[in-house]
């Protein structure tokens, strides 16, 4: 795919780029890039053509296959080399997630407040990494550790919030059933 910002509003190019990123576009060179065939993306990329033509630019869409085997798989290990990368940082990231749990806990601030502070944050993980998956077409090989550690992430959550209910129930905060 080609694309062609030049002479379109200013927020076209930002917003081409965000798209086509979110995609998990590999770049050639400026305003070149592969993504692979998949429905999902064919439609994504059919309404962007639509925005930009209709904001002024220009966009092309060719299908081609990659001939060398050597040549596809060099270019599937750059596209999931990117999301990997991606995943690395939810890795990086997770440990805060837990250590914020531990240190709430030892505190014995298990309450209502921290099981909703903690609720959000896991699932501002849960969307970052759906993200990433929808633009991992070939297995990064860091996924199946992601999402490992975020069912982790939510059982330590599910302790924390029996722990913070234990709590409030034994202050009677809570009306019994």
């Amino acid at each position: 795919m080609s694309v062609t910002t030049a002479g379109a509003a200013s927020s076209l190019r930002m917003h081409v780029w965000r798209k086509l990123k979110g995609l998990g576009a590999l770049y050639l060179q400026q305003s070149v890039c592969l993504l692979p065939e998949r429905p999902a993306v064919a439609a994504a990329v059919a309404e962007l053509g639509e925005r930009v033509l209709a904001d002024g630019g220009r966009m092309r869409v060719v299908h081609i296959e990659v001939a060398d085997e050597g040549e596809r798989r060099e270019l599937a290990g750059e596209m999931t080399a990117t999301v990997d990368r991606e995943y690395a940082e939810v890795l990086e990231r997770l440990p805060s997630f837990f250590s914020e749990l531990a240190r709430e806990s030892g505190r014995g601030r298990a309450i209502f407040a921290e099981v909703e502070e903690s609720e959000a944050d896991l699932e501002g993980f849960r969307s970052w990494v759906a993200k990433i998956e929808s633009r991992d077409y070939f297995d990064a090989p860091r996924g199946d550790l992601v999402r490992a550690e975020l069912v982790r992430a939510g059982e330590t959550l599910a302790a924390f919030a029996t722990a913070a209910l234990a709590g409030e129930d034994a202050d009677g905060a809570t009306p019994s059933g």
